[in-house]
């Protein structure tokens, strides 16, 4: 158990932009940041983070909370897991109690996994470091690749026995069950025997965004015909090789600080830059780039580095990877090194000054890279040059961008000397075919259902008290400690004319003493009972705490209600969202009238209580035992009172 004083000071420091800032791009938006959804596929950004509240919410998703909501939602961590990454990213030093075997039994599957993993991670670097084997063979290796003692403590590399289950029998020596180092792969069970998967390889840890071990890849050191070069661990609850990128964990502040991603092909590939010095490296770990890996990246940047080797036909194999990037609407740029060499072998042999001018000098614009590549193909044939274009055509056709697409297709045309109605026309008819196979699903779609008769939406019905409820729950949170100047509106009988009027008096109070003392003296209660439950909480703190603090309310709350009170706090920063004042669309800031919120707020509450109960009275007139009499003159009353209030609100608005 982590101690209450540790998590304190956990809440205390964290900063959520610095905490989301390390897994999704984030851009300064009036007095918030804004960034595209990691929760969901979207090109204009929908999630904002606000540094004064200290909280986040995705308005694709519905997600919100704190920065220890974003990780348990994120990362999928435990709240304790949440809290210790918090502690380590803050050198915050935590207190707790030692884990049991038994509290490491009842663990889920998903922890037991990630146990696992992290115990074995341990393993093979105490193997590289510790035995004779290890250094002899391992440790030997990576000096061998020009890897440094530190390089190999950064990316946590190892090296597995070269024996049958001496990884596997360490393990449940130490308590860890047969079935989670099974279903990791770390274990092959075949029958009653068992076999360590890595057996003589040395190991390359793979992390998480967040630094968590999701699995493993192993490269054999002896020239086996039967065994794979490299080996990855198979795909498990906690690990999907194709929504995972090598190196991120290190590379993601800088991918975010350069504005630019560097994508290669093999671990080494990415360790090397890391030693040299250019740290804003990925790898794809020698799976075909999946979109999931693409938008990843995107979270970081918008532009994306793709590093080829020497190899033409692997560069050709490679290239369809190209119109996936840009199909996510991702800049891609494309730079080859001289044959022979690929990112590992160049970078080892130059210094960084001249690794970063290379790459500056020799990244080209897929437009050019493509054209280049195809051209040399079509050694001046008429109709292969014919395929090269119409091949460059469909890939800017790819584009989600008009701007962009036809600023590619000028460039297509300066390159390859032709004409640009002829491209446009060109890729008008590609996307004439996209849209014609489109349309014809959704017609084959539409007859597969069109039995059914569609019925007229029915239009969704404003729940007036809910809403009002919510707007008071968001009153006590923002404003809810503030003292403010309150005009109530008295009713008198004017000396001269005898008639009934609103006279103003004015007197101060605290913004939660004015709501709580309206509410109780109208009788009224919150018909939501989450509502219910977070106002009397609020008042409660309001009423105990002179210095209430948003942040610390909601850091005590549960998950659930957490997410409410932020969806709640948020929901005005939607509007943010759509840039509205650089279209000289300034929305008005709520807190220039608190007090008059307030009053319209409680105001408008009591008349639609009001409707309410007039509604029931009503209903009540068509039972044949109603006393009609009585409730004719309680509704007289109320509509009175209805009259009243709305000369109030009237005047409140006004």
């Amino acid at each position: 158990m982590i101690s209450q004083n540790s998590i304190a000071q956990v809440f205390e420091t964290a900063r959520v932009e610095e905490v989301i800032g390390d897994f999704v791009q984030l851009k300064k938006s009036g007095s918030n940041f804004k960034g595209l959804s990691p929760f969901s596929e979207e090109r204009s950004p929908s999630f904002m983070v606000s540094p004064v509240k200290q909280i986040w919410k995705d308005f694709s998703s519905g997600k919100g909370g704190n920065a220890v909501t974003f990780l348990m939602e994120h990362e999928h961590f435990t709240y304790p897991e949440a809290i210790k990454y918090l502690a380590k990213k803050y050198n915050i030093e935590i207190e707790e109690t030692e884990r049991t075997d038994e509290e490491k039994a009842q663990a889920d599957t998903r922890e037991s996994l990630y146990l696992v993993s992290e115990y074995a991670n341990s393993y093979f670097q105490k193997i590289l470091h510790k035995t004779d084997q290890g250094k002899a063979i391992g440790l030997s290796y990576f000096k061998e690749r020009g890897f440094t003692e530190e390089t190999i403590k950064k990316f946590e590399l190892g090296y597995s026995l070269d024996e049958w289950q001496a990884f596997t029998d360490d393990a449940l020596r130490k308590a860890y069950k047969l079935e989670f180092l099974e279903q990791t792969g770390l274990t092959i069970v075949k029958g009653e025997k068992r076999f360590d998967r890595f057996k003589g390889r040395v190991m390359f840890p793979i992390h998480s965004m967040s630094g968590r071990i999701l699995g493993f890849g192993g490269r054999i050191l002896v020239n086996d015909k039967k065994a794979a070069k490299y080996l990855n661990s198979p795909e498990s609850e906690i690990y999907h090789k194709s929504k995972i990128l090598y190196g991120l964990y290190h590379a993601k502040q800088s991918i975010a600080k350069e504005d630019n991603c560097y994508l290669v092909e093999g671990y080494t590939d990415v360790i090397q830059f890391h030693q040299t010095g250019i740290t804003n490296v990925v790898s794809s770990s020698g799976t075909a780039l999946s979109p999931d890996q693409i938008r990843l990246i995107n979270r970081l940047t918008n532009n994306i580095t793709v590093l080829f080797d020497g190899d033409a036909a692997g560069i050709r194999a490679s290239i369809r990877g190209i119109d996936l990037i840009l199909e996510q609407g991702v800049n891609v740029k494309i730079c080859t090194f001289p044959d022979g060499e690929d990112p590992d072998s160049f970078s080892r042999s130059n210094t960084l000054e001249e690794l970063t001018a290379y790459l500056e000098d020799n990244a080209k614009d897929f437009i050019q890279f493509k054209a280049s590549l195809l051209v040399k193909e079509a050694n001046n044939d008429p109709i292969k040059k014919a395929e090269t274009i119409r091949e460059i055509v469909n890939s800017i056709a790819k584009i989600p961008d008009q701007i962009k697409r036809e600023i590619y297709i000028q460039e297509c045309a300066r390159i390859m000397d032709i004409s640009e109605s002829v491209l446009f026309s060109t890729l008008a008819q590609i996307n004439k075919k996209d849209v014609q196979e489109a349309s014809k699903a959704h017609v084959q779609e539409q007859q597969a259902f069109q039995v059914v008769k569609n019925e007229p939406q029915a239009k969704r019905k404003i729940d007036v008290q809910y809403e009002l409820e919510r707007k008071i729950i968001e009153i006590l949170m923002l404003y809810g400690d503030r003292t403010e100047q309150f005009e109530d509106l008295i009713l008198q009988e004017d000396e001269k004319s005898g008639e009934l009027i609103l006279e103003p008096t004015k007197h101060e109070t605290r913004v939660f003493e004015k709501v709580y003392l309206d509410l109780q003296e109208d009788e009224m209660q919150f018909t939501n009972p989450q509502f219910k439950v977070l106002y009397y909480s609020i008042i409660e703190k309001l009423n105990q705490d002179e210095s209430f603090s948003t942040k610390n309310f909601i850091n005590q709350l549960d998950q659930e209600s957490a997410s409410t009170v932020t969806s709640i706090l948020m929901e005005d920063e939607r509007y943010n969202l759509h840039d509205w004042e650089r279209n000289q669309i300034i929305p008005k800031e709520k807190d220039q009238s608190i007090s008059q919120l307030v009053s319209q707020t409680i105001l408008s509450l009591r008349c639609h209580l009001i409707d309410k109960k007039v509604a029931e009275y009503k209903n009540e007139t068509l039972n044949a035992n109603a006393d009609t009499r009585s409730i004719i003159e309680d509704v007289k009353d109320y509509v009175g009172l209805k009259m009243l209030l709305s000369r109030k609100l009237g005047k409140v608005v006004g």
